[in-house]
Order: C-alpha cells, then sequence, then structure tokens
C-alpha cells in the first residue's frame, strides 16, 4: 500500500512551505517517526519525520514552494528493507518518466477520433496554444526557455518549451504533429490563456521541403547527440533545477555536456561545470591585466550571487507593506544611562550569583515600557479591519538578529515578569534564535517590539514597525556626551531612543508622551520597582 505524506499544518498564518533538503534519497528505505526531509517557512525550519515504515516515493523537489496539505511524497508500506518500489527506481533528477514514443503514439491513435470527428486535426489547419491553467492562485506565467526553434517540425505531446510562474516550473507539450510557429518570447510574461505558440498540423512525418538553413541547422546538431545515440528535446538541454543554479552563476549551458536521460544537463552537472569553470575566470583577469589600459580599475572587481532564503524574502516583503500600509511616524528622546548604569555596577555580581543570569539593559526598558503601555494604551494596541484591537496584556517582541536573518521572538506577558525572568527569556530564546530553533508559537502574537541596534553600534535610526503591531522601540548604543544638569555642563552616558508608530492609531501627544514616561523611568529606576 502507499501512503500519502501531506505538508503538515505548521502554524496559524502559514499557508506554504520551501523543501529545504531531503535527509532520505528517492527508493531509500525509512523508519516509522525517522526525520526524512526539513521543511522552511518564512518564520521557521521544521523536521518532516515518516509516518510509516516502507520505501520513500519523493514528489516535491529540494527548493521547490508547496502548500499546506500538498503531497510531498510517498511510503511504500508493504516494501521491505533493501528493497526499491518500480515508482521510485524510474525517478531521475528533473525529468519525468515518459512512455517509449512509438507506444506514447499508439496509445494516441488508438484514442485519436476519426478524420470525420470534430476532435481530429486536419493537415494545413493552424492549431493555436495558449498557456494552460497551471493552479488555482496562479494568474500569470513566464516563459522560461524554449526547447524547438521557430520553424521546427514537433510531434504530438514532445515538450517544446518550459514555462515559470511564482512557485514552479512546468513543461509545455505540442498539441499536435506540424511546423512551430512560436508566438511569445524567452523572457516573456503572459496571463493564462493567452496565445504561445502555433502549430501548422502535418500528418505522415516531418515534411520532405525544409526551411532555408534547416539542413546546416540538422546537420549542427547532429554532432550533438545522446549516451544513447538518439537525440531528444531533452539534448544539451538544462533542468529547470540546473538552470537556475547556471544562470545565477553567469554559466553558459552550451558547453557542458549533459548526463542526464537523453542528455539533459542535471543538477549535479551545473554544480560540478560551476567548478570546473571556477578557474575560466581567473584565466580571463589575467588576460584583462595585460590590455589594461591605465585609466581601467585596478584591484579585485569579484562578485558573487546567493538565493534569497524564504525568510529573508518575507521579511523584505512585509517591511515593504509596511512602509506602503502604515502612516508611520518616528519620534525621538535621549535618556541618561547613569542612575541603570550604576545599579548594574553596584548590583551585577550579587545578581547573577543570585539568579544565574546577568543583569543587562534588556530587563529594565522591558519594564519601563510595559509600565508606560498601561498609560498609553494604543501604543499597544493594532488596527483589524475598521476595528482597533485593545490588549490589557504585553507580549514584548525582542527583535534578535540569527543566522537566517533578523528573527522577533516573544516573551510572554512580560508585565509580569521580575528583572530575572526577564533576563533568562532573553537569553533562552536568544540561543534558540541562533540555533534556528525557534517554534511558531514562541514568533507570534507580540502586542509590541523592542529592537537594540546599539550593539552594532548604531547612534541613531527610525525602526519600522513590526506589522500587525502599532509601535516599535528603537535602542541606541550609549555615549559620553556633555549635558546641562543644574545649569552645569557635565559629561553623562546617553542613549538616543526612537518610537516609531503608527499614525492611524495612535496620536503624536500619545506617543511623545509614551517615549517620556519610558524616559522618566529609566532615569529614575526606582519608580520601576515601586511601579509609579
Amino acid at each position: 500500500m502507499s501512503l500519502q505524506i501531506k505538508v503538515p499544518e505548521v502554524g496559524e498564518s502559514i499557508t506554504e512551505v520551501t523543501i529545504a533538503s531531503w535527509l532520505k534519497k528517492d527508493g531509500d528505505y525509512v523508519e516509522q517517526d525517522e526525520i526524512i526531509a526539513e521543511l522552511e517557512s518564512d518564520k521557521a525550519t521544521f523536521e518532516l519525520p515518516a509516518e510509516a515504515a516502507g520505501v520513500l516515493k519523493i514528489i516535491a523537489n529540494e527548493e521547490d514552494t508547496v502548500e499546506v496539505g500538498a503531497v510531498i511524497c510517498e511510503i511504500d508500506t508493504e516494501a521491505k528493507e533493501g528493497s526499491k518500489s518500480s515508482a521510485s527506481s524510474d525517478k531521475k533528477e528533473q525529468v519525468k518518466a515518459e512512455p517509449k514514443k512509438e507506444e506514447k503514439k499508439a496509445e494516441k491513435e488508438e484514442s485519436k477520433p476519426s478524420s470525420s470527428g470534430s476532435g481530429s486535426k486536419k493537415t494545413g489547419e493552424v492549431h493555436e496554444m495558449v498557456v494552460p491553467t497551471v493552479g488555482e492562485s496562479i494568474t500569470e506565467v513566464t516563459i522560461s526557455s524554449w526547447l524547438k526553434s521557430d520553424g521546427d517540425y514537433v510531434e504530438l505531446d514532445e515538450i517544446i518549451a518550459e514555462v515559470e510562474s511564482d512557485k514552479a516550473t512546468f513543461e509545455l507539450p505540442a498539441e499536435a504533429n506540424g511546423i512551430l510557429k512560436i508566438i511569445a518570447q524567452e523572457g516573456d510574461t503572459l496571463e493564462i490563456g493567452a496565445t504561445i505558440c502555433k502549430i501548422e498540423v502535418t500528418e505522415g512525418g516531418a515534411p520532405s521541403a525544409k526551411k532555408e538553413g534547416s539542413a546546416d541547422q540538422s546537420e549542427s546538431k547532429s554532432s550533438e547527440v545522446t549516451t544513447s545515440g538518439e537525440e531528444t528535446y531533452a539534448t544539451g538541454h538544462a533542468s529547470p533545477a540546473a538552470a537556475k543554479i547556471l544562470k545565477e552563476k553567469g554559466i553558459d549551458p552550451s558547453n557542458i555536456k549533459g548526463t542526464g536521460r537523453d542528455g539533459r544537463i542535471t543538477k549535479e552537472d551545473a554544480e560540478n561545470a560551476e567548478k570546473q569553470q571556477a578557474k575560466a575566470p581567473e584565466a580571463a583577469k589575467q588576460e584583462e591585466k595585460k590590455q589594461e589600459t591605465p585609466s581601467a580599475p585596478k584591484g579585485e572587481r569579484n562578485q558573487h550571487r546567493e538565493k534569497m532564503s524564504s525568510l529573508r524574502k518575507t521579511v523584505a516583503r512585509r517591511l515593504v507593506s509596511v512602509k506602503n500600509e502604515t502612516a508611520m511616524l518616528t519620534t525621538f528622546n535621549e535618556v541618561d544611562m547613569q542612575p541603570i548604569m550604576e545599579i548594574r555596577k553596584k548590583y551585577k555580581e550579587q545578581f547573577k550569583e543570585k539568579y544565574e543570569v546577568g543583569l543587562g539593559f534588556m530587563s529594565f526598558f522591558t519594564k519601563a515600557c510595559t509600565l508606560a503601555l498601561k498609560e498609553f494604551p494604543a501604543v499597544n494596541a493594532q488596527i483589524d479591519g475598521n476595528e482597533m484591537v485593545f490588549s490589557d496584556y504585553v507580549d514584548m517582541s525582542i527583535a534578535v538578529s540569527s543566522p537566517k536573518g533578523l528573527v522577533v521572538p516573544v516573551i510572554r506577558n512580560a508585565e509580569k515578569l521580575s528583572f530575572n525572568e526577564v533576563e533568562a527569556e532573553v537569553i533562552r530564546l536568544a540561543k534558540k534564535a541562533r540555533d534556528g530553533k525557534l517554534s511558531i508559537d514562541e514568533m507570534t502574537g507580540g502586542t509590541f517590539t523592542i529592537t537594540n541596534g546599539g550593539i552594532f553600534g548604531s547612534m541613531l535610526s527610525t525602526p519600522i514597525i513590526n506589522a500587525p503591531q502599532s509601535a516599535i522601540l528603537g535602542m541606541h548604543n550609549i555615549v559620553e556626551r556633555p549635558v546641562a544638569v543644574n545649569g552645569e555642563v557635565k559629561i553623562r552616558p546617553i542613549m538616543y531612543v526612537a518610537l516609531s508608530y503608527d499614525h492611524r492609531i495612535i496620536d503624536g501627544k500619545e506617543s511623545v508622551s509614551f517615549l517620556v514616561r519610558v524616559k522618566e523611568l529609566l532615569e529614575d529606576p526606582t519608580r520601576l520597582l515601586l511601579g509609579i
């Protein structure tokens, strides 16, 4: 029996995931609950366990983006260890197993209506091919590549082009035997239903009369044969995964010999070619140096490209959305950090000895914000449609820089936590963020955010709101500056603080008053202990 494994629900707001990596190969025997793949959403990475023991058949490839509930693989539960299911053994890299052309053509002939039937295509008829429906939410596609040239003879069901949507790459088969006339060019973006090409229907194989120059083309093509000695559309053509690698690295596929089925260039071919051709730029550089003019720039001018992760693409999309959809303003103030620094200097050793965590600035700022948010609830609110949602609790989001990008884990009910409890939560969440082990629950539901650019040396910034929240507090570095204290100029450790807020829900008076209240609490920490 074949058991279908589907993409599980991994979070309330997550509708799709990307296949980060397969930990098992197609055809491998897997045990129940054994981790077989890693899935990556815009918020976290998840492990996919096998739901039964058996032979694995992979359906979705690495880097594919699939919706929650879609079938990602199958497990043949009747197969024993050491065996390989017939379905999985035939699978090749990015190329679907196809029947032989003769068998396929015979099947078509059997199912094909007679020449008098309304569904038959007559010789001389021009058949128009349109962009097919490739998914419920997909409204347009891009012509990734043509596998046949304009004027070529194509056979029914022969793959003639690859089209690419924002979710996947699809192969386009010919809908008739005949001469191809290309309408849409490579790189063109077309809506579903738009004309992509036409086929002048012919029967009895390729016509004897070729277009001028076609003999030369076929002669040159004859030198490029597959490993089986038979040319197909796949010969010398890169699979979608390989094409992406070659395009990103700027490698010409015409100089690569494919080792895949019928000479197709596989992902491994592309990766190997990348390594082999890595020496070519060095030789080119040496040649350039010889021909270099005095005005030419000197020194290394290397570049490299990296694919954006799902997390970074989502963060980028959300940041642009916030800038476009909110009335964001930023107000500033400065805080004299000397009272807090004196407390830390006096009690940090005793604090660490008792609670086994350091006494940092984050606990002071978190406590100050929770008290100020009670007085100015609009700063802790958010907009939902035509309504404003006010929370009588504070779920404090803390911005953390991780290897995969910026993440914002949440400290639940921060208003009820003590200084040591806040510090312990900050350390716990920051460690999980760096290890990439934050759960969905730990990443969602914040009502207010604090971000500390000061640890990287930032003096001043305008942080962007963490939607759907309405405000974010930015901390910065502490610098000794001359300030007036009771009519005298003194040197004090000063930090600039910034509050970015959504003017649709927070008025200027509220935003400024909130920041002033935070300043008062930080400059007189006794207020934090007394709650006044």
